[in-house]
């Protein structure tokens, strides 16, 4: 299935001064899938080794870091030939070798010549948990699960990706059903590859939602595996909350909903935890739509996502018809559902920030995005309700800002506002 970070790979491929890549991203999202793929079409040869489970491999770093030694022992481990510019060692689950981040650094200094890329699911917590990290010395991208745009194209609709792409507004909206059709057949499949690669074989919803519980399952064994019983416990306490928590009207995230009369000192690690496992995605609250928005954070008000709309719905047990079928309605849900998605699309296609605005007069801005030099607020509509109060109050109150407002209606453009169909998210910034 294409993935569009295939680009930024063959990018990293062909740049001068290239260093390590690093390719981070929470597990079964397509690393490896990608990475050796990229190999095979880019490479005469791929040298790859699961650090998680090769035993050959787990003290390739503890002796030295003789880089002549290393190279020889990757080839005689992958039966390799290791040859600089014609291979592409990568090392799959690098956090489970000793020294092996550390490593990196002196393939950047002392073997530039080879390309070398890495994988890891649970990457940024080993950073956290003290791995020396070789700041300055590696590329680093991001994966996340497919986009709306990518899930087309895995159905073979290359040419209403290229129509959405190309902005054609009027042709758009003769397409309008079609796109709403697959719009909500990706809110209930999500973007997990396994998922999608499922529905587009068998398109059994029943498979499908039992791959998303696999997935959840393996994220909870994760959990249990990788830190102490009473860390693993407020892990999931906030997990298991995300559900209710992005159904609050305003969702912004309450500890007392993860566990009653829970507090910030209670529940800042596990939440660490989990924006560094890629599981969730935050958005803080900003008290200024200035540049740069980060200057203006308030770091006691956020809101959580979870990474992708079809785990969410695995998560709330949300049956299969109510989000496949238009107008089923879910109430408020379906709201809280429409800005996930919004939010993982945002997060995967825009390399920013995303924040939301609130005050105490309780106007609230769903999200705030840098694009460029401008400020964009954001409003996330479920169907074609196209009242938007809050976000006329805001623009007229800060008339340099030009607002954009998500939902199932078609395009059309205002002096203050601009209307983008849902389904035009992952391509329209």
């Amino acid at each position: 299935m294409y993935r569009n970070v295939i680009t930024q790979l063959k990018r990293w491929k062909n740049k001068e001064n290239r260093k390590p890549l690093v390719l981070s991203g929470a597990r079964q999202v397509g690393k490896t899938f990608m990475l050796t793929e990229f190999g095979k079409q880019e490479f005469e040869n791929v040298a790859y080794i699961n650090c998680d489970d090769n035993d050959m491999a787990k003290d390739l770093f503890l002796q030295d870091y003789d880089m002549q030694r290393i190279l020889l022992a990757i080839g005689a481990i992958t039966r390799q030939n290791i040859i600089p510019g014609k291979t592409l060692i990568i090392l799959d689950e690098i956090q489970e070798l000793r020294r092996g981040l550390t490593a990196l650094k002196y393939f950047c200094e002392k073997a530039p010549q080879y390309h070398v890329a890495v994988a890891g699911s649970l990457l940024g917590i080993t950073m956290h948990q003290g791995e020396s990290f070789p700041v300055g010395k590696v590329d680093i991208l991001n994966i996340y699960p497919m986009t709306f745009d990518e899930f087309m194209l895995a159905k073979g609709r290359k040419q209403m990706v290229e129509i959405l792409k190309s902005k054609d507004w009027n042709t758009i909206k003769l397409l309008r059903s079609e796109y709403i059709k697959l719009l909500r057949e990706y809110y209930f499949v999500g973007g997990m590859p396994e998922a999608v690669k499922t529905f587009i074989e068998t398109n059994d919803s029943l498979k499908v939602r039992e791959v998303q519980k696999n997935i959840l399952y393996t994220y909870q064994k994760d959990i249990s595996k990788h830190v102490p019983t009473s860390e693993a416990n407020r892990i999931n306490m906030v997990w298991q909350s995300m559900p209710s928590q992005l159904v609050k009207e305003n969702k912004k995230f309450i500890y007392g909903v993860a566990k009653p009369g829970g507090r910030a000192k209670d529940f800042e690690t596990a939440i660490q935890w989990l924006m560094d496992a890629g599981l969730v995605y935050k958005a803080e609250r900003v008290t200024e739509p200035k540049m740069p928005l980060k200057f203006y954070v308030d770091i006691s008000s956020f809101k959580l996502f979870l990474l992708d709309c079809g785990l969410l719905g695995a998560m709330s047990e949300i049956p299969a018809e109510k989000l496949l079928v238009a107008d089923n309605g879910m109430e408020e849900s379906k709201g809280a559902f429409t800005e996930n998605y919004l939010m993982s699309q945002l997060v995967a296609t825009n390399d920013t920030s995303v924040f939301y605005y609130s005050n105490n007069a309780k106007l609230e801005i769903d999200f705030l995005i840098q694009h460029g030099c401008d400020i964009v607020p954001i409003e996330a509509k479920a169907e074609e309700n196209l009242r938007s109060k809050s976000l006329s109050t805001f623009v007229t109150n800060h008339p340099q800002l030009h607002g954009v407002r998500f939902s199932m209606s078609d395009y059309r453009k205002q002096d203050w506002l601009t209307n983008i169909p849902l389904y035009a998210a992952s391509v329209y910034f």
